[in-house]
């Protein structure tokens, strides 16, 4: 009962603490609702045919409560408060090695690079067959997680599965702290490449680190690579941008319903480079911190934003803390960019009936005008100066990807294959593809298209309105033509599949330097970007209005 009555307490707690967190609440009402669901509670707890879990339940109506508000707003018990703080600092103590289950099996999916598990040979594929001695096969990762987690240099004992062989690794554990600049080279032109995949601590010192190395290599202009690029801490984003533009200048403003968390958050450091020409690649996966950057970028004239719409997530959260070491994220602010405008593309105020959101209508969008003059538009994400394309990708290949075949042929690849002198020119040969689809066969995978389930739903509609016996031999040689098409899908989608294998075994190779330069040849946004950069008079033409 004691427990029960601490679970109320704290679930009150954290209705109050929200409840009360700014001024205009009504507060009749939400002593009212507080005291209607203590007395539900009691109820259900004491009255419900079968015994209920306490914790559960509450859990429950925390999710519920905050899913009505954004996916963003989040509660966070005690016993996940470790993951959440290596989501957020990107540290832990461990051996270095993100792990991933596919097709029922636990497995390395990324070893990081210069930690523990890379130094002792442990590779992307390896399958978790012991810990310590305890048989973990087939466990499931958070446990497989814990065990491998544990304080700096104590030692741990591991046996993996590599495809066919079985091997031993013992590993001192460390203090792992994940790079966010993941690959940094001259690329040729002159051209100096930077991909960063996270705003966690250090983010923008490792940025200017490989901005000050790329200079010295020779480079005269470049590129910052924030596709699928999630976002993260916000002073680490305006940090990066201070390194292009002068002391003083606002990059991002947060408004919210408290007035006293309004901020505004300005450069306060001497600038690394002001005038080397600067290409920023985006993509419909560039979110949060990575927007800011690159719209504070884009609305002082600073670098040129090449690829595609970005996400538009411009909510900032705040963590609270709770009862019982407990914590709520929660959305408290938007945030505005130097043009003045917010660019979250959903709006969460306002949801339908049915409970859905709607992007802003193009109607309520307002034009902003950046340094020099150019239109840009709020709500939606950033639009780029160079649009590039994205090519749709198939059904067929999308179920493909998602079933962990492609993972597991590279694993079984590289066990065979020794790693080519060079993967920039990497390439699978026809008699490689060949081996994939035989061994695809085995596999006995099978997907169905869309098409397919729309046919499906044709021959139940017309046997539910009693037209099949009329419409089958149609339907039936309908059906017939959507297999025969189905079948051929690893011919008609070979372009798209075979990327998929080279680039996934690349990664099993070098890692993200592997995945980075076996797509050189083949990256449009990259291939856009270095044309504008190389071509002084465009660059210039499209950093004024037109």
């Amino acid at each position: 009962m004691k427990k029960r009555v601490s679970l109320f307490i704290l679930v009150a707690g954290i209705v109050g603490l929200l409840a009360f967190a700014g001024p205009g609440e009504k507060y009749f009402d939400i002593a009212k609702s507080l005291d209607i669901y203590a007395t539900l509670f009691k109820e259900v707890n004491a009255y419900y045919v079968d015994e209920v879990e306490p914790k559960k339940l509450v859990q429950t109506s925390i999710e519920g409560m905050l899913e009505s508000l954004d996916p963003y707003t989040d509660y966070i018990p005690e016993e996940d408060l470790d993951a959440f703080s290596i989501q957020t600092t990107g540290q832990y103590a461990g051996i270095g090695a993100l792990i991933g289950s596919i097709n029922k099996k636990s497995v390395v999916t990324h070893p990081y690079e210069g930690f523990p598990a890379q130094r002792a040979g442990l590779r992307v594929g390896d399958e978790f067959i012991s810990i310590d001695g305890k048989d973990v096969k087939g466990k499931p990762t958070y446990e497989i997680s814990a065990l491998l987690k544990g304080n700096p240099k104590s030692e741990v004992e591991l046996v993996v599965k590599r495809v066919t062989k079985e091997l031993t690794f013992k590993i001192a554990r460390e203090k792992i702290k994940i790079s966010n600049v993941v690959y940094q080279e001259v690329i040729g032109d002159g051209i100096g490449y930077i991909k960063l995949d996270d705003f966690t601590p250090s983010a923008a010192g490792e940025v200017e680190g490989a901005v000050n190395s790329l200079k010295q290599k020779g480079a005269t202009k470049l590129v910052l690579d924030l596709r699928d690029n999630p976002g993260g801490l916000l002073h680490e984003a305006v940090n990066i941008v201070n390194l292009f533009i002068p002391k003083g200048k606002e990059v991002v403003a947060t408004k919210g319903k408290v007035a006293d968390w309004n901020k505004s958050y300005s450069t306060l450091n001497q600038p690394l480079d002001t005038t080397i020409p600067l290409a920023v690649l985006t993509s419909s996966g560039s979110a949060s911190a990575a927007e800011i950057v690159a719209g504070a970028l884009q609305d002082y004239d600073r670098a040129l934003l090449v690829g595609q719409k970005t996400f538009g997530k411009g909510l900032v959260q705040t963590t609270r803390p709770l009862a019982y070491n407990a914590q709520l994220k929660v959305t408290t602010a938007k945030y505005y960019i130097p043009s003045g405008r917010c660019i979250q593309a959903l709006d969460y105020a306002h949801r339908k009936t049915d409970g859905t959101v709607e992007k802003f209508a193009d109607s309520l969008k307002s034009a902003f005008k950046t340094t020099s003059g150019r239109t840009v538009y709020d709500g939606g994400g950033l639009d780029p100066d160079v649009p590039v394309k994205s090519e749709s990708i198939s059904s067929a290949v999308v179920e493909l990807a998602r079933s962990g075949f492609i993972f597991e042929f590279a694993t079984k690849y590289c066990f065979e294959h020794s790693a080519p002198a060079s993967l920039k020119s990497f390439r699978l040969t026809d008699q490689d593809y060949q081996q994939f689809t035989n061994w695809l066969t085995e596999q006995r995978f099978t997907y169905a298209t869309e098409l397919e389930k729309h046919a499906e739903n044709l021959v139940a509609t017309a046997k539910k309105e009693r037209y099949y016996d009329e419409l089958q031999n149609n339907l039936t040689a309908l059906q017939s033509k959507i297999n025969q098409n189905h079948t051929g899908y690893l011919t008609r989608f070979r372009p798209e599949i075979q990327q998929l294998l080279e680039d996934e075994i690349a990664f099993h190779y070098a890692l993200h330097r592997g995945k980075t330069e076996v797509s050189f040849g083949r990256d449009k946004e990259l291939a856009e970007a270095r044309k504008v950069l190389t071509d002084p008079g465009a660059y210039q033409k499209l950093l004024k209005p037109h």
